[in-house]
């Protein structure tokens, strides 16, 4: 099957970019100034990121919607203002979760951000679960785009005059080329910024009009190490259906108002919240510069296994390596030693504070 192409396609070919093949889609992984570069401009300026390989999931309904949805969601949704967003789950029985993803309320019912790899998937499951008592249309016709950093504000501005008055994980409708566009202050780098729903048609010329402001594209190499610094899960790596949100150290993104309700994975997250879990996700920092990727095994100080590591890399904004990873639960305490097994070598690391890069998010609001 040939793989899809985004509406940027043309233009991240123009700014010779390198492209990979991620779910389905022919995507950028980086431009001629390279992973580090890129990574540092969108941490001292601005970076414009393609994610319209995401799916925008749109649920329209009648007045018991949002109470449909909390059958599916740990979400206190009641308690969510319009164009107010939040982070949640879909979770099976067992509480391994299907996907992680981004809930806003809008007018007419609710937008879902979904991982793009997962979105055909959780559609269905959405639909079943639902019983098909509601409108639902996962677009084809727009395009997801963030900008993100600490200019992001002031280039977003000048294109899209008021939308620097958006308060984190919050939206509106605001209107380009006489077309509307839906843009909430959220991202996944650790840093301030914003991510815009357009169609497909207009996407270009806005890009090009963030370009002139003094934004740069970035692809998605850059985008894994800025979120891994800023200790977010990257779906499929570091939560599956193997984990649960308690496990993936992801426990205040479930409501408190929720915990003794019901919904997929209910009874496991409420007995473990109360019971504790076996193994838990912590971040992890080598003594040395080696980078420790997926799937590495992590032992004790008696050559014990005890967990493997779900992401990796060099982080070049903090400038060491980093990780994050699954350890027994009686080694989760920061500074505890560690060994990580790579190319046949134990090298030396420690439990650590996560994030490994404090969150710029916009001051005043609720980090998440």
């Amino acid at each position: 099957m040939e793989s899809k192409k985004t509406s940027l396609f043309n233009l991240h070919q123009k700014h010779e970019a390198k492209f990979v093949e991620f779910a389905g889609y022919k995507m950028p992984i980086q431009y001629k100034d390279g992973i580090i570069q890129e990574h540092k401009f969108t941490r001292t300026k601005s970076g414009i990121f393609d994610v319209s390989h995401m799916g925008q999931l749109f649920i329209r309904g009648k007045e018991d919607l949002t109470k449909s949805l909390e059958k599916l969601f740990p979400l206190d949704l009641k308690k969510l203002n319009l164009d107010q967003s939040k982070y949640s789950f879909l979770m099976n029985d067992e509480a391994g979760i299907y996907d992680d993803l981004i809930i806003t309320k809008i007018k007419e019912g609710y937008l879902i951000i979904l991982n793009a790899a997962c979105k055909n998937q959780d559609y269905k499951i959405i639909e079943e679960k639902l019983d098909n008592n509601y409108e639902m249309n996962l677009s084809e016709n727009l395009s997801l785009i963030a900008i993100q950093g600490p200019d992001a504000k002031n280039v977003l501005e000048k294109v899209i005059p008021n939308s620097n008055k958006l308060k984190f994980m919050n939206g509106k409708n605001f209107n380009f080329e006489d077309s509307s566009i839906y843009i909430t202050r959220s991202g996944y780098t650790g840093e301030d910024g914003f991510e815009i729903s357009i169609n497909n048609n207009k996407t270009q010329k806005l890009v090009e009009l963030l370009l002139e402001n003094g934004s740069k594209l970035i692809g998605l190499g850059a985008r894994d190490t800025l979120r891994l610094e800023a200790g977010l899960c990257l779906y499929g790596n570091d939560i599956d259906l193997k984990t649960s949100p308690i496990e993936a150290n992801l426990k205040w993104a479930i409501a408190k108002s929720r915990i003794e309700t019901d919904y997929p994975g209910s009874n496991i997250i409420k007995n473990q919240i109360k019971n504790g879990v076996k193994k838990l996700r912590v971040g992890i920092k080598p003594e040395t510069r080696v980078i420790a990727r997926g799937e590495t095994k992590i032992y004790n100080d008696q050559n014990k296994e005890i967990g493997k590591i779900t992401s990796g890399t060099f982080g070049p904004s903090v400038e060491c390596s980093i990780a994050m990873g699954y350890v027994e639960n009686t080694y989760c305490s920061i500074d505890t030693k560690i060994f990580l097994e790579v190319r046949g070598k134990k090298v030396p690391a420690n439990i650590c504070n996560l994030p490994f890069y404090k969150k710029n998010y916009l001051k005043g609001e609720i980090n998440v």
